[in-house]
């Protein structure tokens, strides 16, 4: 082995054959086993592994994986593996609806022979009368044997091969289950002088019937995993597969994968955009409700960012490539959806400690049960201690218990991502439930970031119109974010702005400039007392904006008060519903502002914010959630600017605006893709759907076993004479797995939150 091979990072691996929870266990071990690796995470719902490396050699993984009998293969940032699990899925979906129908019309006549005979006596009389009990226990032999090593082979070499390696698992279970009743019935039928007068009975059907039932659980259960991926098929089929390219002055259709940086692509109306991109040429209106929710298309010009995988709705633009391959938003969306559906939460600690020893304390389990009912057993005890020894096998197979969590989280996860919620991190989805204050960040987060001129109050005898005119036209000058505002309110209701002459900008405290003649001066009213201008009759608006959070802007043409104007940063739409919908989630809300108290208090008072920590410094932000988290327990923190990027870090659950800056959303580990706040609660309600349902599942699979391999082993025989049917075995167990997946299944019909803002 050379440096060079060393790899240190983060490493994915796809992971095939694995089953159930004993099978990630012992994957999950054997890869932590290799030198250099820090830390494994297997996950059976996505059938991949990540490692954590400090310089491990990658094939000395893939070694690993093989020698406990599985294959892994390294993944990179360009292998779309969800899509090849899908189609893998969908092919084992189609493989298992054969096997199982092939098993179905082979087991049919051996359960109606043998069963017919028991239960109907017409019918014991007439296979008598007509096969004979021999015949019918040969042609029962035949069947049977073709089922075991037809559709059930696959139990048989990989239970086997398990056995061998002494790592048994539920295809051990299984294979030494139907491979116990089918001996059995082999000697009853051939060599009956070994077995008691008592105990010569054939077990062909129970055999047959274990087969059929289990690939029928797995075929329901290859369907049903295949749903739990549906989020991420949606956002890969976004993906455009080709690109309109300007080559050589002609425009040609080549494959997204030949696209390169710096290209020109040629969007069409109705078509996809293929990659990101700036627009150089054209004007559309692009719909982006697949990044950002927002049903409405945004208008898109020259100089405009364009997002891969949103659609051109109306006219046509050529744009420059600045992301292709993994770069690209949509890619790292889906690299993000992955990472969380292959989490692993802290609660599967639990699940992790039983199956270390599941399965062995079952064929312990079954081993005991056998020879209880050898000892204590009622005639014939050889019949009734297989019967129970093999229902005990069959039952306890751990399906369900490797499901419960990752399939959940698969789910719950992929549908946070359709409504815009991006969970970078797994492990937010379970610290999130525990979140009993959502902190926010106030100036781009609740508010719109961006002042926008709300009132004008002229004084007596001054036109509203010309008034804002010879201010806008004063603040052209200006490169104040105030000015801006000013100078957008007067270009929107297109008024003509005059020239200013003599600008000049008083730190702090306003502007001043000639315009048409007149000296115009704006600002504070400090500025208008050091004017000598009287502005006293403006004193109870003044008041009652400042009440209300806007800045009043005070304006005097040579040297006479003609009007009062407000600014502010108006709260985004969104926020009102989503700090309603955090309420009815029994959430705290507090704000962390750097502006004044009284501006804090008068956002706070309009949103409902329980909680306003104001004049905040940026370093003084995680101070701030450390006095939110003494005195109400677990913080989360909503923000989207570079400054924020600290209490993102230090919050129990950080959550970036996906507008935000790019060292926002790395701090954060629950990223919103659009502006919209109702995400916050969403994804609140998403965690806590998400840990419910694994809860529910966890409970089942445990509950299950912990209920039913008594009930296999004989107990209730005593007292009830009840004896647990290898054949319902089989189908409880199948069932269980179902049942599991079914459950998880119901989180794609989570429903968002603030509907109504």
């Amino acid at each position: 082995m050379t440096s060079s091979s060393l790899t240190t990072g983060r490493l994915e691996l796809a992971i095939e054959g694995m089953t159930c929870a004993s099978c990630v266990k012992r994957v999950q071990n054997a890869l932590a086993a290799v030198p250099g690796v820090s830390q494994a995470n297997v996950n059976l719902a996505t059938e991949t592994a990540q490692v954590e490396l400090r310089d491990a050699d990658p094939q000395a993984l893939v070694a690993a994986v093989a020698r406990v009998g599985y294959e892994a293969r390294p993944l990179t940032a360009d292998d779309h593996h969800a899509e090849a699990l899908a189609g893998q899925r969908a092919a084992e979906a189609d493989r298992l609806k054969r096997a199982f129908g092939w098993s179905l019309a082979l087991t049919l006549p051996v359960f109606i022979l043998e069963m017919g005979s028991h239960l109907l006596p017409p019918m014991h009389h007439w296979v008598m009368d007509t096969l004979g009990q021999q015949n019918s226990w040969l042609l029962q032999f035949v069947l049977t044997t073709l089922v075991l090593i037809g559709p059930g082979r696959a139990f048989f070499s990989k239970g086997f091969a398990a056995l061998a390696r002494r790592a048994p698992e539920m295809n051990s279970l299984v294979a030494l289950g139907s491979g116990a009743a089918w001996a059995y019935s082999v000697v009853a039928t051939f060599a009956p002088q070994w077995l008691p007068e008592a105990s010569r009975n054939v077990y062909f059907e129970a055999a047959a019937v274990i087969v059929t039932l289990i690939l029928l659980g797995r075929m329901l259960e290859a369907r049903a995993k295949g749903k739990t991926g549906a989020a991420i098929q949606r956002l890969i089929g976004l993906q455009p597969r080709t690109a309109r390219v300007l080559r050589d002055g002609q425009a040609v259709d080549i494959p997204i994968e030949r696209v390169r940086m710096g290209d020109t692509v040629m969007v069409r109306p109705g078509e996809k955009v293929p990659v990101d991109g700036e627009i150089t040429e054209g004007h559309s209106y692009v719909d982006e409700s697949m990044l950002t929710g927002e049903p409405v298309p945004v208008e898109k010009q020259a100089g405009d960012q364009a997002t891969g995988g949103t659609l051109n709705t109306s006219g046509s633009f050529s744009l420059r490539v600045t992301h292709t391959g993994s770069d690209t938003v949509l890619a790292r969306i889906i690299r993000m959806v992955e990472n969380a559906q292959g989490a692993r939460l802290p609660i599967q600690a639990l699940v992790d400690q039983v199956t270390a020893w599941f399965v062995p304390a079952v064929m312990a389990a079954a081993a005991l049960t056998f020879l209880a009912w050898l000892i204590w057993g009622p005639s014939p005890v050889l019949s009734h201690a297989l019967v129970a020894a093999v229902a005990v096998l069959i039952i306890a197979c751990p399906c369900a218990m490797g499901l419960a969590t990752p399939t959940s989280i698969m789910v719950g996860t992929g549908r946070a991502a359709e409504l815009g919620v991006l969970f970078r991190q797994g492990d937010a989805l379970q610290s999130l439930r525990d979140v009993r204050t959502v902190a926010f960040d106030k100036t781009g987060t609740l508010t719109l970031g961006k002042p926008t001129l709300t009132d004008i109050a002229p004084a007596a005898g001054m036109d509203r119109d010309t008034v804002l005119a010879w201010l806008a036209a004063v603040q052209a000058r200006s490169e104040h974010p105030i000015a801006h505002a000013i100078v957008n309110a007067a270009r929107e209701q297109g008024l003509s702005l005059a020239p200013a002459e003599g600008f000049e900008a008083i730190t702090g405290a306003g502007v001043r400039a000639r315009v048409q003649g007149r000296t115009i001066v704006a600002g504070a009213a400090r500025l208008m007392q050091a004017e000598q201008v009287d502005v006293t009759g403006f004193g109870d608006l003044a008041r009652q904006w400042g009440d209300a959070g806007k800045t009043p802007i005070y304006v005097a043409a040579d040297g006479r008060a003609v009007a009062m104007m407000a600014i502010a940063d108006p709260v985004k739409p969104s926020a009102r519903a989503a700090l309603r919908a955090l309420h009815g989630l029994g959430v705290r809300a507090a704000m962390i502002t750097g502006d004044n108290p009284h501006t804090a208090a008068a956002v706070a008072r309009e949103l409902g914010i329980d909680d306003v920590r104001a004049e905040v410094l940026p370093d003084g932000k995680v101070e701030a959630l450390e006095s939110l988290r003494a005195a109400y327990g677990k913080v989360a923190f909503v923000g989207d600017g570079i400054n924020d990027a600290p209490a993102l870090a230090a919050a129990d659950v950080g959550i970036a605006i996906g507008s935000g800056t790019d060292v926002a959303i790395e701090a954060a580990s629950v990223v919103l893709m659009a502006e919209d706040l109702r995400g916050v609660p969403n994804a609140l309600a998403i965690s806590q759907a998400t840990m419910r349902n694994i809860r529910q599942n966890l409970f089942w699979a445990f509950a299950y076993n912990a209920a039913l391999i008594p009930v296999a082993a004989g107990v209730l025989y005593p007292a009830f004479g009840l004896l647990l049917s290898p054949i319902f075995a089989a189908g409880a167990m199948a069932l269980s797995s179902v049942f599991v997946l079914g459950n998880a299944l119901r989180l794609k019909a989570l429903r968002p939150l603030g509907d109504q803002a």
